[in-house]
């Protein structure tokens, strides 16, 4: 088996880029073996991978021993995928794609297998932001007391002291104004949140696909745990070819902030303060592996300041 699997050439240059050559080349070594090993370990039959897949995994359509069709999963593992299959056990199915198996600690997962090739991406805007909000309503249950996943308030301490090094480190690609803005929101919102649910946090159209036994299930979630208005950031940003081609592009974001305010009974302050924090430290981090999203995450930042 291990000797048929080729590691496609996108996701190596995705993880050497993002991930740094330490960090990424014994993972991508390891990846052949790894598919062997889930599919004897779990009794599966591998039919074939999914292409173009993941930015950070290698996924496969498989089938179970009893002929059931299901997907194996073999991601990066790091701080903000570590909880993926915690996040996916406490969703069991309601709203994200099911958890079949899980070795968490090494990123495999066994998971039902949707329709990779159909997401929410094959709809018109006004439609996939429809069915994206009711997708991601379903996701925001309690978690337990015992709950292990990130807390969104310490991830917006680290960026409260992240942002304005990165931002420094990099010659200020952008305004020392709208750094100043996003610390101040970091703090501020993460003092304030009203509630605490698991949270997605990458809930954009292209990972909420097309199943059999419900019409879209997310994926791949980053979860973390907090405010709601803290999980539509990837939805404000969606889509950012259509984003940067308007002839008003702030006004195209304010709106989605609103809209999805709106739909979802949240305040589109807090919305807002979020969405624009999330696109400052995503941008940074993208200008600073040489991503060429960065540059249009910043903007959107601009735009939501």
């Amino acid at each position: 088996m291990s000797d048929r699997v080729e590691v496609p050439e996108r996701l190596t240059r995705t993880a050497l880029r993002w991930c740094g050559e330490e960090a990424a080349r014994p993972w991508l070594a390891g990846l052949p073996s790894a598919v062997a090993e889930y599919a004897d370990r779990w009794g599966l039959t591998v039919e074939r991978p999914i292409i173009p897949g993941g930015a950070l995994s290698l996924t496969f359509l498989v089938r179970r021993t009893d002929g059931t069709p299901a997907t194996l999963k073999l991601g990066f593992m790091d701080r903000y995928t570590a909880h993926e299959a915690t996040a996916l056990a406490l969703w069991d199915g309601v709203g994200a794609v099911r958890l079949l198996e899980a070795d968490p600690e090494r990123g495999a997962l066994l998971l039902e297998r949707l329709r990779p090739d159909v997401s929410l991406r094959s709809l018109a805007e006004d439609r996939a932001m429809l069915e994206a909000a009711e997708v991601i309503r379903k996701l925001w249950v309690t978690p337990p007391a015992d709950c292990a996943i990130e807390p969104v308030a310490d991830r917006a301490e680290h960026w409260a002291e992240s942002i304005p090094r990165r931002h420094a480190d990099l010659a200020a690609p952008c305004p020392k104004a709208l750094v100043d803005e996003a610390v101040a929101l970091c703090r501020e919102l993460a003092a304030s949140q009203p509630e605490t649910v698991v949270l997605h946090t990458d809930c954009h159209h292209g990972n909420v696909l097309a199943g059999t036994r419900a019409k879209w299930l997310a994926i791949d979630p980053r979860p973390m745990l907090g405010e709601r208005a803290f999980d539509l950031g990837p939805l404000v940003r969606d889509r950012m070819a259509t984003v940067v081609a308007e002839v008003r592009p702030q006004a195209l974001v304010r709106r989605r902030v609103t809209w999805l305010a709106n739909a979802l009974d949240l305040d589109p302050e807090r919305v807002r303060g979020w969405a624009l924090v999330q696109s400052l430290a995503l941008g940074l981090w993208c200008v600073s592996v040489s991503d060429p999203a960065g540059e249009d995450l910043l903007s959107v930042a601009e735009w939501l300041a």
